[in-house]
């Protein structure tokens, strides 16, 4: 037995998230489906988290255990003829020692994109999340950083959150403007549900100048989703990477070259 890991990125516009569900279409199984048929048997995928309805990757890590021998070129080459053309597996490897997508990641990465213009786009609508008022992004920023350390994020999870803990380290969050789009790097130990879009609906309402720069503050210190804002559209959202220690060998995104040196420090 063998445990193979996988790089993946997908449009999540024509899903209904990662996670398989029946009678839906879920990126999990479109993968598991591709991967199953170069296995000639069946395979089933570990994530490092479940995105949702309507959201994208730019990487997503999966690992599975096969009896099967097959090259790592092979998994990735044949997964692709057998996946649809809005998923790729960008990268295979061996696991080393005890390797897991979810319980060996120290952080996680997350692009929120908003085109910021009086239309929406006809080429990027389901890759982004159109505003029409004009953004504050400097006012968004400063904001941003109020939620930066280790805390209590009631008020930026869903209601139907499962996480036994509400507790998260927050490594880093950049907000900045390209052009047209004002964009929100962020990156925690993990995520609550919602997590990302909820803190992408405050700063909005921020940027708009409909609150003040200090109530991403005063909701962390509330703890109450009810008091904050509506939770950003997952159009824009991305999960953009993934961190592993060292040891693991896993290709790593540039953007964690921000991650503070205690980045693995969390109690919940």
């Amino acid at each position: 037995m063998s445990r193979i890991v996988l790089g993946i990125e997908y449009d999540g516009g024509l899903y209904c998230g990662w996670q398989s569900q029946k009678g839906v279409r879920t990126v999990q199984d479109e993968v598991e489906k591709a991967l199953s048929k170069v296995a000639s048997q069946k395979v089933s995928v570990r994530c490092t988290g479940r995105t949702d309805s309507g959201v994208h990757a730019l990487e997503q890590v999966v690992h599975f255990d096969t009896e099967v021998n097959r090259e790592l070129k092979s998994w990735v080459m044949g997964g692709n003829i057998n996946l649809p053309e809005d998923i790729r597996i960008t990268w295979a490897k061996h696991a080393v020692e005890d390797f897991h997508a979810r319980y060996s990641a120290v952080a996680r990465f997350y692009r929120y994109i908003i085109l910021n213009r009086n239309m929406k786009s006809a080429l990027t609508r389901n890759q982004v999340t159109w505003c029409y008022d004009l953004l504050d992004e400097v006012k968004m920023h400063q904001a941003a950083q109020s939620l930066l350390g280790q805390h209590d994020f009631s008020s930026f999870r869903a209601k139907g959150c499962q996480s036994v803990s509400p507790n998260r380290l927050m490594h880093f969050i950049n907000v900045y403007r390209e052009g047209d789009n004002v964009i929100m790097d962020i990156s925690a130990n993990a995520f609550l549900h919602h997590m990302v879009r909820n803190i992408a609906g405050v700063l909005m309402a921020i940027g708009k100048g409909e609150k003040a720069v200090s109530w991403a503050e005063e909701l962390l210190e509330i703890k109450d989703r009810k008091q904050a804002s509506v939770t950003a559209a997952p159009y824009g959202l991305y999960l953009g990477g993934v961190y592993y220690p060292e040891k693991y060998g896993i290709p790593k995104n540039p953007v964690f070259d921000l991650l503070p040196a205690d980045a693995a420090r969390f109690e919940y």
